[in-house]
């Protein structure tokens, strides 16, 4: 479970998180996999073309996966944070620490397809006036766009799993 403190270093005289808590996901640690992922992506593409191979393109069907993913995942999160945040219901431990891991995992995997799916489409920008490769550029940056929602929605469902403060225990 997410603790509902601000962090180490956020501001002073703060008291440091919990034992048993898990620091909110760094927004910059998930812009830095997503640039990661974009070298993967353009370093992908000239290779392929380079061995003289065809680089893959982004299919509908791996659109429709994800937009039905980040779909899941904003379900899930205002599911979660009707429950705990907002009826301050009790759900099991290990459902709270399943939708927190969820939340993180899609998050950094959303930011690092985010970057893979950007580069293929800067890859194939140089020759956006023929069909083939404005159609590249069109799905895989679509599939970036969706990319941030899924990362977006991850966010949100780990935010979700916070335990709210109690306002009758602080002074």
């Amino acid at each position: 479970m997410v603790s509902g403190s601000p962090g180490p270093g956020r501001a002073s005289g703060q008291e440091p998180p919990r034992p048993g808590s898990v620091r909110p996901t760094s927004r910059w640690l998930l812009v830095a996999i997503a640039v990661l992922g974009a070298a993967i992506g353009l370093t992908m593409v000239q290779a392929i073309e380079s061995g003289g191979g065809v680089a893959p393109t982004v299919s509908l069907l791996t659109l429709v996966a994800w937009a039905f993913l980040a779909a899941l995942l904003f379900a899930a999160a205002r599911n979660t944070h009707q429950r705990i945040q907002v009826r301050r219901e009790r759900i099991e431990p290990s459902r709270a620490v399943f939708l927190l891991l969820l939340g993180k995992a899609s998050a950094f995997v959303g930011a690092l397809c985010t970057g893979v799916y950007a580069g293929f489409a800067l890859s194939f920008l140089d020759a956006v006036s023929s069909s083939g490769p404005r159609n590249r550029v069109i799905t895989a940056g679509l599939a970036a766009v969706i990319s941030v929602l899924v990362v977006t929605a991850g966010l949100l469902l780990e935010r979700a799993c916070r335990i709210p403060e109690d306002p009758e225990e602080t002074p």
